[in-house]
This record gives structure tokens, sequence and C-alpha cells, in this order.
């Protein structure tokens, strides 16, 4: 199970620094069309589809990888066990607001899938199911991490 992890955590940072660079590319290429009078509405289109999914997927990935918000000036005023404590605590805070994101998230797919991006002819549906995609996936990197800081004995 470890191994298929890795293996999905390496395919996710591909994947979003895939998005990136077609972003990036998406919105140059865009930018000189319309200069040239020529428009690429759908690059725009497609831009933001790719966008929606890099900011869940890359907030996965950097849950993963940081502490993200950290105060160590208060939290290493106490002990390591009241430490261990307050990390698992803010943990739990962090699923439920993710909870709430699946929560409200899933129905705003659903209610999406009529409407459609104007030039790609697609649901908008495919940008709002990152809500609760990204969110899922960042409950289960949470529970990996709270599941770590029981683990571990020198806190």
């Amino acid at each position: 199970m470890k191994n298929l992890y890795g293996y999905f955590c390496k395919f996710e940072e591909t994947l979003v620094k895939g998005f990136l660079v077609s972003i990036t590319f998406l919105v140059f290429i865009s930018a000189i069309f319309r200069t040239i009078k020529y428009p690429l509405n759908w690059a725009v289109d497609l831009s933001m589809l790719l966008f929606a999914w890099v900011v869940f997927l890359g907030a996965n990935m950097a849950l993963r990888n940081t502490e993200l918000v950290n105060v160590d000036l208060f939290i290493n005023k106490f002990s390591a066990k009241i430490r261990k404590g307050i990390y698992i605590f803010w943990n739990i805070i962090i699923i439920l607001f993710l909870f709430f994101l699946i929560w409200h998230g899933i129905p705003l797919a659903m209610e999406s899938t009529s409407r459609q991006f104007q030039t790609l002819g697609i649901s908008y549906s495919w940008a709002t199911i990152s809500v609760p995609v990204g969110a899922l996936l960042m409950i289960i990197t949470t529970f990996i991490k709270i599941f770590k800081a029981l683990k571990k004995e020198n806190w």
C-alpha cells in the first residue's frame, strides 16, 4: 500500500507540473494570438479548468510536503506531549473543514452539469469536481500525518 501511495504521489506531482506548464503556455499563446487579432478563447477556458485542478492537487502536495502554517513561537513553549496534542487537534480541525468542502462541493459539481465552458463544449462540473476530489485527497494526507504523529515517540 505504501508503494501504491508513493506512485500516486509521483503521478500527482507530474500532473500538477504538467498542468502548470500547460497553463503558462496557453495563456502566453492566447495573449500573442489576441495581439495579432486572432483570439484563442478556448485557451482561456482550458486554462481555467486546469487551474482549478492545480489549486486543489497542489494544495494536497503542499499539505503532504510541508507544515504549511506554523507558529513555533508559542508551540515551542509547551512540552512535547502537549505539542503533539495541539498538532493532532489542528489536523482534526483541518479534516472537519475538508469534509465541509466535500459536503458543499459535491452539490456544486452536480449543479454545474448543465453549465458549459463556452468554447470547450464540456460541463463546468469538470472544474468544480476538483473541490471535493482535492478535499478527499487532503483528508487522506492529513490522516496519514496524524497516524505518523501518533506513532512518533520523540516529538
